[in-house]
C-alpha cells in the first residue's frame, strides 16, 4: 500500500500563479482533489452550475460513476456550457470516470450515456473488473519527474484506442492509462487517493499555467 499523506509540493511556476481551479462537484471524490489542491497551495471552487465555470483557470472532473455524473450534468444544466468551455480551450483533468466523460467513444456505456468530449479515444468502462478487483500500481509517466507515479485503480477504465492524442501514462504491461490532447488530460487512475500530487502539479504547470503563458 502507498502512504496516504501527500508528499510533493508544486513547482515554483505553479505556486507563483494565482490560479483558481474548479472541481466538478456533481458526484465522486471531489474532496480528495480539493485536498491535493490545498496541499499545492492552489485556490479552488466547486462547479455545479454554468455560472460556476466563470473565472476558473482549469477544471478537474473527478472519479465516481460516469453515467451518474453525465445525468446530473444535464439536470443541473451544466453539460452544454461545459462542452463549450472544453472546446474553447479550458484546461481539464479527468481522472477515472473523468477520463470516460472526456472520451469520444465508450465501450460498455449504459443506454443513453453521453460524454463531454475533448479526447479522441476509445475507453472501456470497468475494464479491470468490479470493486473487488481494485488495485494499486506504479505508473510510468515520463513527463513527470521523480520516478514512477503512485496510482489506485478502482473500477477503472482503460484506453483501448488512441486517435490524435499523446500517450502520457502506461502500466508495466504497456496498457495505456493516460493521454493528453491539447487542453485535455485524461487518466484512468486515482493519484489523489494514494498520496500522489505530482500529476496535479504537472497538469497545473504544463497545461493550466501553460495555457496562460
Amino acid at each position: 500500500m502507498f502512504p496516504t499523506s501527500l508528499r510533493h509540493i508544486a513547482s515554483p511556476s505553479v505556486a507563483g500563479n494565482q490560479l483558481t481551479i474548479g472541481v466538478l462537484a456533481l458526484q465522486g471524490d471531489v474532496r480528495e482533489h480539493e485536498l491535493v489542491l490545498d496541499d499545492l497551495g492552489v485556490a479552488h471552487c466547486q462547479v455545479r452550475s454554468p455560472v460556476d465555470l466563470k473565472g476558473i483557470d482549469g477544471l478537474i472532473i473527478p472519479g465516481g460513476e460516469s453515467s451518474v455524473i453525465d445525468k446530473l450534468s444535464r439536470i443541473f444544466e451544466v453539460r452544454e456550457p461545459l462542452i463549450s468551455a472544453i472546446a474553447e480551450g479550458l484546461p481539464v483533468l479527468g481522472t477515472c470516470a473523468g477520463l470516460i466523460l472526456l472520451s469520444s467513444t465508450v465501450i460498455g456505456a449504459i443506454e443513453g450515456q453521453q460524454t463531454f468530449g475533448g479526447l479522441d479515444v476509445e475507453v472501456e468502462r470497468n475494464a479491470f473488473g468490479g470493486q473487488l478487483e481494485s488495485f494499486e500500481s506504479s505508473i510510468e509517466m515520463p513527463l513527470i519527474p521523480g520516478g514512477p507515479v503512485n496510482a489506485a485503480f478502482i473500477r477503472a477504465p482503460i484506453i483501448r484506442d488512441v486517435r490524435g492524442c499523446s500517450i502520457i501514462a502506461t502500466l508495466p504491461n504497456g496498457e495505456i492509462v493516460g493521454v493528453r490532447s491539447g487542453n485535455c488530460v485524461g487518466i484512468a487512475f486515482h493519484p489523489e487517493l494514494v498520496g500522489e500530487s505530482r500529476v496535479h502539479a504537472w497538469w497545473l504547470d504544463a497545461v493550466v499555467a501553460g495555457a496562460q503563458r
